[in-house]
């Protein structure tokens, strides 16, 4: 092919695993390391020139990565400051002839070769200069970014990656559907490394995209809930303790990760939500599903949405809402700032505010 040298892979490697609690490029899924794995369909892609950034226990993981001509291992002195540090190293290394970089994680080793050369050939033919892959509607990762904004990325400060650019690139944010949970799929914690290796010893990823826990629960408001940690945790707690229903949207998640919850949404389609007399959504996915989750609540007009987040990213995600049509009276529905007034600080503070504010409307009403 021979526009394949105009997209190259960068591999980032470089992290010290602290989540994880041991060094989780060299786990193993299989008979070889998450490293090995990811690096293999790297190499069975349309990606002809690979830059592996290593970090943290760098001689340990070297053995591990093949010899190929293709292939350059780099390493980030660095990589305490965090992933930008390493993709800066990685970009640095970049050939002159790429046109643009796949940003692609370690730790994501179910990621099909198709679904790399499904991205190249998007890029190659549309040229957005942020290109996202979805499945069943909620963002993942490998990321890949046009050459024009690789001066940002190398222009970042302390510990922040690739997204931190978005903002400035809304208009130029491509995101397209394809068939690959792997997209979704790490190991930042053990129980993830648990879903890796039970998807991967069966080949199939299972999950229904809707699961109900209790069917024969009265009629009761319901507190949507994107988001599976801190504030999403708290709030689905007090909702169940004053007897709301509680759906979680998450494509991973399992009853015994967040056992409040009455009903998983795995797909992001508000469309599939149970009949409930009350509906209340809160968006607290730390920015990972933040724009196509309000997009869902609003068109299924749902009264009350609230949107967990700092100012800056709720700004980001009201305006990429605008760009992608919604208007300015359906924006106005989003909460940016929900909660009623108490000081609070911590995760749990904050639930108990929002859920608050959600009492007061359920009493009204």
């Amino acid at each position: 092919m021979s526009s394949a040298v105009s997209v190259s892979a960068i591999i980032l490697a470089a992290g010290s695993s602290s989540r994880m609690g041991s060094q989780k490029q060299l786990l193993r899924l299989g008979s070889k390391t998450l490293l090995e794995h990811t690096l293999e369909s790297v190499r069975a892609s349309q990606v002809r020139e690979i830059v592996v950034v290593l970090g943290s226990a760098a001689e340990a993981i070297r053995p591990h990565i093949p010899a190929d001509e293709n292939v350059r291992v780099v390493v980030n002195d660095g990589f305490q400051a965090g992933m930008g540090s390493s993709l800066q190293r990685g970009l640095a290394e970049l050939s002159p002839q790429a046109g643009a970089a796949l940003v692609v994680l370690a730790d994501q080793p179910l990621v099909n070769p198709a679904t790399l050369n499904r991205l190249i050939d998007d890029y190659l033919e549309n040229k957005p200069q942020i290109l996202i892959p979805l499945y069943r509607g909620f963002r993942g990762n490998p990321v890949l970014l046009d050459r024009s904004v690789f001066p940002e990325i190398a222009a970042l400060r302390g510990d922040t990656g690739c997204r931190a650019i978005f903002g400035d690139h809304l208009a130029n944010i491509r995101k397209i559907e394809v068939d690959d949970a792997g997209i979704l799929l790490d190991a930042d914690r053990p129980q993830d490394l648990y879903l890796l290796r039970r998807i991967y010893e069966s080949g199939s990823f299972d999950l229904p995209e809707m699961e109900t826990a209790a069917s024969d629960l009265a009629p009761a408001p319901e507190l949507v809930l994107v988001g599976r940690e801190g504030v999403a945790v708290a709030l689905a707690k007090f909702a169940r303790l004053l007897d709301f229903r509680v759906t979680v949207v998450d494509p991973l998640l399992m009853f015994a990760e967040m056992p409040e919850a009455t009903a998983i949404l795995r797909v992001m389609d508000f469309v599939q939500l149970p009949i409930a007399n009350q509906r209340f959504c809160v968006v607290a996915s730390m920015g990972r599903f933040d724009e196509e989750a309000i997009e869902q609540a609003i068109s299924v007009a749902i009264p009350y949405i609230a949107l967990v987040a700092n100012k800056k990213r709720s700004q980001e995600v009201l305006q990429s809402l605008g760009l992608r049509g919604l208007t300015a009276e359906q924006l106005a529905h989003v909460r940016t700032k929900p909660g009623i007034s108490i000081g609070a600080q911590t995760p749990a503070q904050i639930a108990l505010s929002i859920m608050a504010e959600i009492v007061g409307h359920v009493r009204q009403a």
